[in-house]
């Protein structure tokens, strides 16, 4: 693609193979940008799990951290593995897993350039997880993976496949009423600009058609059947309020907005025994 050449931003439909080839070349690509602008924010050992910064630490999504030690927990889209590392930390065995090998050199660069003994990295696609029936006791996505594929059942019963009866998957994503909004963090993002229910994915594109970055919506019905169609009970919807300490703006979250709507969605779910 010619550098020089800004995507185009579309709304038309994108195959599963195209999602994920677009999402590995733009991560891959963009990696270093979004670490250097986020990095902070994230830490390097922090359990975030969207622009809100509603910690895990607290939050306890997963369970009490001091429950956490011994137990073997996949995250998926884990990016430099920040969240991982903060599992390792309270004593949990994590495998972090990334589609992008940009991202998860940069789970290297954090770990002094040597692979991290507490924290395994896998380079795989979350629709084919290269692990044993029953590998995990826990799985988690902050942002990762299933906002970026067009067959999220797909992901979830992989997810299900390698989790013990009974684990638990908790994962995040931009919360679907976004979908509706321009994605400004300004005054012109808090009027309704598309319909809700238009499931189209949003698709970049550079000058031949090819898309370099796709994102998929799912209305949160969608979501709660996607999770029960792939063997899970939901067990929570947390959608987390925007704390009075964050200032920040990222991308299309903000203060503004975050007061008024809600930004990211957090799904609590348990494998069915």
């Amino acid at each position: 693609m010619n550098q020089d050449h800004e995507p185009e931003a579309t709304r038309r439909d994108a195959s599963d193979t195209e999602s994920s080839r677009a999402s590995r070349g733009w991560w891959d690509r963009n990696a270093d940008e979004y670490q250097s602008e986020h990095g902070a924010f994230l830490g390097d050992d922090r359990f975030i799990w969207g622009p809100e910064g509603l910690d895990e630490a607290e939050a306890a999504l997963l369970g009490p951290a001091a429950e956490l030690k011994g137990r073997r927990i996949l995250e998926i889209g884990a990016g430099a593995a920040q969240c991982s590392r903060w599992l390792a930390e309270q004593g949990a065995l994590p495998v972090a897993l990334d589609l992008s090998h940009r991202q998860l050199q940069h789970a290297l660069r954090i770990s002094d350039g040597a692979a991290d003994d507490a924290v395994g990295l896998v380079e795989a696609d979350a629709g084919a997880l290269p692990f044993r029936d029953h590998s995990f006791d826990l799985a988690c996505s902050a942002y990762g993976a299933l906002p970026f594929v067009a067959d999220p059942v797909r992901v979830l019963r992989e997810v299900r496949r390698v989790l013990r009866p009974g684990g638990r998957f908790v994962f995040s994503v931009s919360h679907p009423i976004r979908w509706a909004f321009p994605d400004e963090p300004g005054p012109e993002g808090l009027s309704v600009g598309a319909s809700y229910f238009d499931r189209t994915p949003y698709v970049e594109q550079d000058e031949s058609g090819r898309a370099v970055y796709v994102e998929h919506h799912r209305t949160l019905g969608d979501r709660v059947r996607d999770v029960v169609a792939a063997g899970f009970r939901l067990e929570d919807l947390v959608e987390p309020e925007w704390p009075e300490w964050n200032t920040q703006e990222w991308g299309g979250w903000s203060p503004l907005r975050g007061h008024l709507i809600p930004g990211t969605a957090i799904f609590v779910c348990t494998a069915e025994v």
